[in-house]
């Protein structure tokens, strides 16, 4: 227990450095390409590696694409993913099932192999926006250290759209009744919000705009940062504080180039920003993370994909401001 424990305090410490550690692993051949790709995800969000031949996976009647069957790990019945199909790859056999937990849920992805777990600096992965052969279901793209010299690149999943994809129409459908009563802020003023799922920023738009809240959208921590930066310089050129400006930062906790806690760190550490309250909302969920992410300052901390609590946790930070 005592490992465990040890193994997870030792991660939650990197969230605080800017870092954070990559789940290799390969879903066989890629489209036409015939070539095995590289993928990754968050290691935070692996609860559990199992063997495919040591789980019974039952099928289950009328289950939509891509959804294997059931299986039962020590009592929790969990969906199984075909992960490949999902992102488009053919594998020729698929070995390994890594049980996630993503927003409070648990599901388990089938892959064709794991290869390794790298740490790396989120300034080590680019937005995969522009990118050739970007897709909705790739956020982002991690440069890796080779021993030959040069750098291998791992694609990073956007879970959450895939879970979208797999489970839905992969569209972001906001209950206006969900998100209730609105708040009022400062005339001309907005919330800056910085996510690199493009299903939590389609979701995050709905539910600003059932709360009347204009908005600026970015898909990184480096970005919201330099737009907060260009925000501040305009409001003192007008005469303004930047207060004026920026009601709220709602921020995801995951992102390429500069992540959400370091983001938050540095709101908090500017003179300029202090004052700005900053939401945390994230699929990382959980007690370990909600603290340390207000040890750096934030106001508040919830987890996606719930557009009531977001809403609620907003109105909090900012009438509270």
């Amino acid at each position: 227990m005592y490992n465990v424990q040890q193994e997870v305090d030792e991660r939650t410490r990197l969230v605080g450095q800017n870092k954070f550690e990559l789940m290799l692993f390969r879903l066989g051949n890629a489209g036409s390409t015939g070539q095995s790709v590289l993928y990754g995800i968050n290691v935070f969000k692996i609860r559990e590696l199992l063997d495919m031949a040591s789980v019974q996976v039952t099928p289950i009647a009328g289950s939509p694409p891509f959804i294997m069957g059931v299986v039962n790990v020590r009592g929790q019945i969990i969906q199984v993913i075909d992960l490949p199909s999902a992102v488009g790859c053919v594998a020729a056999e698929m070995k390994i099932l890594m049980l996630t937990e993503y927003a409070g849920t648990t599901q388990a992805f089938a892959v064709e192999n794991v290869e390794d777990i790298v740490r790396l600096e989120w300034n080590r992965v680019k937005p995969a926006e522009g990118v050739s052969g970007g897709s909705g279901t790739v956020t982002s793209i991690a440069y890796l250290e080779s021993e030959v010299g040069g750098a291998t690149l791992a694609q990073v999943l956007d879970v959450e759209q895939i879970l979208r994809n797999v489970n839905g129409d992969g569209k972001v459908n906001v209950d206006a009744s969900e998100i209730g009563e609105g708040v009022d802020i400062a005339p001309g003023a907005v919330i800056l919000a910085a996510d690199d799922s493009g299903v939590a920023r389609m979701m995050i738009e709905e539910g600003l705009k059932a709360m009347e809240l204009p908005f600026v959208m970015t898909k990184s921590g480096k970005e919201a940062w330099e737009r907060l930066q260009e925000m501040a310089e305009a409001a003192a050129n007008a005469g303004k504080g930047v207060r004026q400006s920026v009601a709220l930062v709602l921020t995801d906790l995951e992102m390429p180039e500069m992540d959400g806690f370091t983001l938050t760190k540095n709101i908090k550490s500017d003179p300029r920003f202090k004052d700005i309250p900053v939401v945390i909302h994230s699929s990382l969920s959980g007690a370990t993370n909600e603290s340390h992410v207000r040890s750096a300052g934030a106001n508040g901390y919830v987890a996606k994909f719930n557009p009531g609590k977001l809403a609620e946790a907003l109105r909090s930070a900012l009438r509270a401001a």
